[in-house]
């Protein structure tokens, strides 16, 4: 049996990534308004994994003889100033969801649930690729400056994410 206290942490996160995923699917939006495919590929893919993970939350807690309860969902933005700072905007989004997941195992600790913490450190390692490939393609980013041909190489390159 999951603690109260447990099960509305783990509530609240499935609502963070279900956020994540709606964030993802607007910075889709953006890439494609841009006339960037590539990157827009690469977020909707992403916003397919964050959707996952909602779910892994979700299942979790039902096992756990918990109750899901599904909150609304704010809305994302909708533009950024480039292409890079959309994916700025990804690196930082990551590391907060990585902040909040390292709260989750420290409630999971609070509360002796060594259960839920177990689960947790799938996620514990999955933030760490999270922000390593989100920190990487912003480097990218950053070192291509205002170069529409690097630009237009990383949206091609990014594009064959899932086709592999």
């Amino acid at each position: 049996m999951i603690s109260k206290k447990m099960e509305e942490a783990l509530n609240a996160q499935i609502n963070e990534e279900m956020f994540s995923s709606y964030l993802y699917l607007a910075m889709a939006a953006y890439y494609t308004s841009i006339d960037l495919p590539g990157f827009s590929a690469w977020m909707r893919v992403q916003a397919k994994e964050e959707e996952t993970h909602a779910l892994k939350f979700f299942d979790f807690i039902e096992e756990r003889g918990g109750r899901v309860v599904l909150e609304a969902i704010r809305i994302p933005p909708r533009d950024w100033a480039s292409a890079t700072h959309a994916f700025e905007a990804a690196l930082a989004h990551e590391r907060s969801v990585t902040a909040r997941i390292h709260k989750l195992v420290d409630v999971a600790r609070a509360e002796t649930d060594y259960a839920t913490e177990f689960f947790l450190h799938w996620f514990v390692n999955e933030q760490v690729e999270e922000e390593a490939t989100a920190e990487a393609i912003v480097k990218r980013l950053q070192m291509m400056g205002e170069s529409k041909n690097g630009l237009l190489m990383l949206d091609h390159h990014l594009a064959k994410r899932g086709a592999d």
